[in-house]
């Protein structure tokens, strides 16, 4: 006998989640499979060493408070260890810089009234985005009047910024990250902090036409209704990831890990569901996809179900990889040197200025990975002890830049790399490679390995112009539809982007239900 069900969800990722939750509540028979043996892929915790536990997506910041009380992730199980957590910038000199006005102001004078001044104006043009990042892009060239009206809210958003800030809006939103940095602010240490979260996860350095834009939709989704800001749950990322199984589970969802899908059936050019890597077969006339689109269109559906010129775009997407990973067991606190220890509470970016983080970028560009990476660190156990035994500690850094294909081969490089990051960590605290127990670390092929995202890509696919709203991840697949009947997609590459928001899951959901199904 075969299962029936009204939906299938390939992958329990934060977004396939979200979007079984939602379809279940709606009274939807939904069965969500996961190839690995727990929920939430990059947002799971899992154990690198014995007693030492990490996340790969260590931070939550994106989620929207109205999608955790929608669906009573505290309820749950979901707790914060912290939140609203501070980001310092440091510097190899040590005069470290914590990123907020009263800091700013008494480190770059120059910097006092411009650096408020800049944030303010940021996050109003910024705000204008919010609905559209919020909804389920229109399509263009149709005769539809919901589509028409998307557009006409979207330009009535943009308009009522003001002739002043619309003309701001619309200069800076296909600039570069470096010159819009440099033509507002003056302190190295700013101006690379900002820089960094430009471009990360992406392919493209600062000074690249484009870098404003995802800054500018990280801006919007911190912006959304009660966000909680940079925030640690309780267990790692893991302790939202399972508060969200737990979620779905309760409204009717059928959650299995340990099962693998090793294609999408298709009958008369639409889905009809799933085959097993074991052989098990589930029929259901929806399948949405939480995995790339190139694993989805090329891997699990098959290019002979799709028009050429389509499978043509989802190939060209860029979808490479350029972050690796680190997860340091340390038997005691690390020391940054001039670094107060609350500081350890927030998170740390080694972007000390511009031009150190576009020269990051330049490694991948023939195949390298950096000599001088830049790093987002946290040190999670000063928040949750329970991540480490007793008086130990774990460092986790997110490191820019490193080359998919590296033309040396990973294999051969990989302690080489994992050398150099430590050397890199020691130079900032002083004797923590006398502290290291144990590490783990995740190239770009090993995030593909572990995570099926092919290329290795942080966000499954670059944040650009060319893929973004209507075109994001191509077009043809911008609205969670694909061109086969019955096939969604909900994962990171999809509207609105990258970062365990839950935004994508929730629209993918919508798009569903709007087919009546």
């Amino acid at each position: 006998m075969q299962a029936h069900y009204d939906c299938i969800i390939i992958g329990a990722g934060h977004n396939g989640l979200v979007c079984g939750a939602i379809l279940a509540r709606r009274g939807k028979r939904v069965l969500i499979v996961e190839a690995s043996t727990s929920v939430g892929g990059p947002a799971a915790t899992h154990e690198f060493a014995p007693g030492f536990r990490a996340s790969t997506a260590h931070l939550m910041h994106l989620m929207p408070r109205s999608l955790i009380t929608a669906l009573g992730l505290e309820q749950h199980g979901l707790q914060f260890a912290a939140n609203g957590m501070a980001t310092t910038s440091l510097s190899p000199s040590g005069n470290h810089l914590l990123l907020t006005p009263e800091s700013v102001a008494a480190a770059s004078p120059v910097d006092a009234e411009a650096y408020p001044a800049f944030l303010t104006r940021m996050t109003r043009l910024a705000g204008a985005l919010r609905p559209m990042l919020a909804s389920v892009p229109p399509r263009l060239g149709t005769d539809a009047w919901s589509d028409r009206i998307a557009l006409l809210k979207l330009g009535w958003q943009i308009r009522r910024l003001g002739r002043k800030d619309m003309r701001e809006l619309l200069r800076i939103i296909g600039m570069n990250a470096y010159d819009l940095c440099t033509d507002y602010l003056k302190a190295p240490l700013l101006q690379g902090a900002l820089a960094f979260d430009a471009t990360l996860g992406g392919n493209l350095g600062p000074r690249a036409p484009g870098t404003v834009l995802p800054w500018l939709v990280r801006l919007a989704m911190q912006g959304a209704d009660g966000n909680v800001g940079l925030a640690q749950p309780v267990g790692g990322m893991g302790g939202l990831s399972d508060a969200l199984a737990r979620a779905a589970k309760a409204a009717g969802a059928e959650v299995r890990t340990g099962v693998r899908v090793d294609r999408v059936l298709v009958a008369d050019d639409r889905v009809t569901g799933v085959v097993l890597s074991s052989g098990e077969s589930y029929l259901a006339p929806v399948v949405v996809s939480n995995a790339d689109p190139k694993t989805t269109f090329i891997d699990l559906l098959g290019p002979e179900h799709l028009d050429t010129e389509f499978v043509r775009r989802v190939d060209r997407a860029r979808s490479k990889g350029v972050v690796a990973k680190l997860h340091l067991a340390l038997d005691r606190l690390p020391a940054f040197a001039n670094l107060p220890e609350s500081a350890l509470r927030g998170r740390l970016l080694l972007a000390p200025s511009l031009t150190y983080v576009e020269r990051a970028f330049d490694a991948p560009k023939y195949g390298e990975y950096s000599a001088a990476p830049a790093m987002e660190i946290t040190v999670p156990t000063v928040n949750d002890p329970s991540l480490a035994p007793a008086g130990s500690h774990v460092l986790s850094a997110v490191v820019e830049c490193a080359a998919y294909d590296l033309r040396a081969g990973w294999t051969e490089q990989r302690d080489a790399y994992q050398a150099l990051l430590i050397d890199q960590l020691e130079g900032l605290a002083p004797g923590l490679r006398s502290s290291v127990r144990a590490a783990e670390l995740l190239t770009p092929v090993d995030l593909e390995a572990r995570y099926g995202n092919r290329g290795g890509h942080w966000h499954h696919a670059d944040l650009a112009l060319d893929q973004f709203y209507f075109v994001r991840p191509v077009a043809g697949a911008a609205q969670y539809s694909t061109p086969v009947a019955g096939l969604f997609l909900c994962g990171a590459a999809t509207h609105p982007g990258g970062g365990v928001a839950g935004e994508n899951g929730r629209l993918a959901a919508q798009a569903v239900l709007a087919k009546a199904v």
